[in-house]
């Protein structure tokens, strides 16, 4: 039996794992003040990603990529990267002012985001487009985005911040503009580096490096606005190069 081609698969399937573990955490998270869960589900999902990212870097290295590897890896990512972050909103509609009505209906719009990384999830696998960068937000980065923002409300000392993040419509704003920045027609630049030299890789690096001078400065209140700055960048990006 060749051990080699079962290895990429086991990745994605320890992938999946994490995700269910967080599900368990951002369960049990009952309110504002238990921060623990919150931030459990958040490094659950992040080591989930570091997996997602590792299955395709071994099934290359290994030369056994397979339409079931595939599959595998978007159906791990539907739960680490699509259960979970609607999860998260929905919780964070349940803990929200009420401002939209029915608490019992309101906080299920939460999963939007779960519909909106499914969609995406299964277009990726037939566009033919991706191979070297990416149309629309990738699931793990929306993911990751999501997940910081309970972690925002507990680290923040900004009352600014709590009151926007605690307003049912600013959450249902995210929720839509998360599903649609997922499946928006937006080339995105890749961070994998194929060519090792500075001028290949001078917008990765610069990237890098800004996205690390701010996780240092703001910790958790970084990632949302890295994300956004990722995507500001991918599209300040796409209107240089078309000159």
């Amino acid at each position: 039996m060749n051990i080699k081609k079962h290895i990429p698969n086991l990745i994605t399937l320890i992938n999946l794992f994490c995700g269910c573990i967080a599900v368990v955490f951002v369960s049990q998270a009952n309110c504002w003040q238990d921060s623990f869960y919150f931030l459990m589900a958040f490094y659950m999902v992040c080591l989930g990603i570091f997996f997602d990212f590792f299955d395709g870097f071994f099934a290359r290295l290994f030369k056994v990529s397979s339409p079931l590897g595939l599959q595998l890896d978007s159906l791990a990512d539907m739960v680490t990267s699509g259960v979970v972050p609607g999860y998260v909103m929905y919780s964070m509609f349940e803990r929200s002012g009420h401002q939209l009505g029915n608490q019992a209906i309101i906080p299920f719009l939460g999963f939007i985001i779960t519909l909106g990384a499914c969609y995406r999830l299964a277009n990726f696998n037939i566009d033919t487009r991706q191979t070297d960068s990416f149309i629309g937000l990738p699931t793990p980065a929306n993911a990751l985005f999501i997940l910081s923002l309970p972690l925002v409300v507990e680290f923040s000392n900004s009352i600014i911040i709590l009151e926007v993040l605690t307003n049912e419509w600013v959450l249902l704003l995210i929720t839509l503009c998360s599903a649609y920045v997922m499946n928006a027609e937006i080339p995105l630049f890749s961070l994998k580096i194929k060519k090792f030299n500075l001028k290949d890789n001078a917008l990765q690096i610069l990237f890098l490096l800004i996205s690390g001078v701010l996780l240092v400065l703001l910790r958790y209140i970084a990632i949302p606005l890295i994300i956004i700055f990722y995507v500001l960048l991918s599209i300040t990006n796409n209107i240089f190069s078309k000159k």
